[in-house]
């Protein structure tokens, strides 16, 4: 892979077009490795701060658990932020991570505490049915894996399954966010993906475009840079 700063980073591009390797064929081991490892880049480069204060502009805990739904969990590392959080707020809180991998379930629920309660789905959050309507879903680093089509079949599923708000929160496509990502000691994989990533990332005419394309007014919806990095979408109903 050359230098970041020699690529183009003007456009997203398709995942069909730069495959990477966590996309493809894994072992458990190297999957649950790679997932140890992004919760190491969650926790350096602050990944969790956006997540954590759009909910806290939320009216949450005011009537019964609030159940909040992590599309794309990997590893679980954002529901248990999450779990903290809201113990530390005094919220009750239902959380469910779903993921397609078939790894995910059995990484996340390898690594956090049976006392939190968290369910972990194996499957397509499309189908998702629970028997508690879902008021909040959130997904971090998820939507590069996506192509735009699939991008807006996930806007338009929120839009018409949620009942408080949904949260993506995902990487800003820019070769110094790439650059400053690569001096992390990450896994193997992580490293060779993350350059990758980023040109599969986002700008902000990126996903006004996506809005609009899935029918959300732009004035419903926010587009927020945090530093390091990360370019978020949050909507409130």
């Amino acid at each position: 892979m050359s230098s970041s700063a020699q690529l183009d980073f003007s456009r997203r591009v398709s995942p069909r077009e730069l495959p990477e390797w966590l996309d493809g064929d894994c072992s458990y081991e190297d999957f649950r490795d790679c997932m140890r490892s992004l919760e190491n880049v969650n926790r350096w480069l602050l990944g969790y701060r956006p997540t954590l204060a759009w909910l806290e502009r939320l009216p949450l805990g005011l009537s019964g658990p609030t159940h909040i739904v992590d599309v794309g969990s990997g590893g679980g590392d954002y529901l248990r932020r999450i779990a903290a959080w809201a113990r530390r707020r005094g919220i009750a809180v239902r959380l469910t991570g779903i993921d397609v991998n078939p790894y995910a379930a059995r990484t996340a629920a390898d690594s956090t505490p049976k006392e939190l309660g968290i369910t972990w789905v194996t499957g397509d959050a499309m189908l998702y049915r629970p028997e508690k309507p879902i008021d909040i879903v959130v997904s971090s680093l998820m939507t590069h894996h996506l192509e735009d089509d699939e991008i807006l079949t996930l806007l338009r599923w929120m839009e018409a399954t949620v009942q408080v708000g949904w949260f993506i929160n995902d990487l800003e496509r820019a070769a110094w966010s790439s650059r400053l990502f690569g001096w992390g000691p990450w896994h193997r994989i992580v490293r060779h993906d993350g350059p990758i990533s980023f040109r599969r990332a986002f700008r902000e005419e990126d996903w006004l475009g996506l809005l609009a394309a899935a029918d959300i007014p732009q004035e419903a919806a926010t587009v927020e840079r945090w530093r390091p990095g990360r370019l978020c979408v949050g909507r409130r109903r």
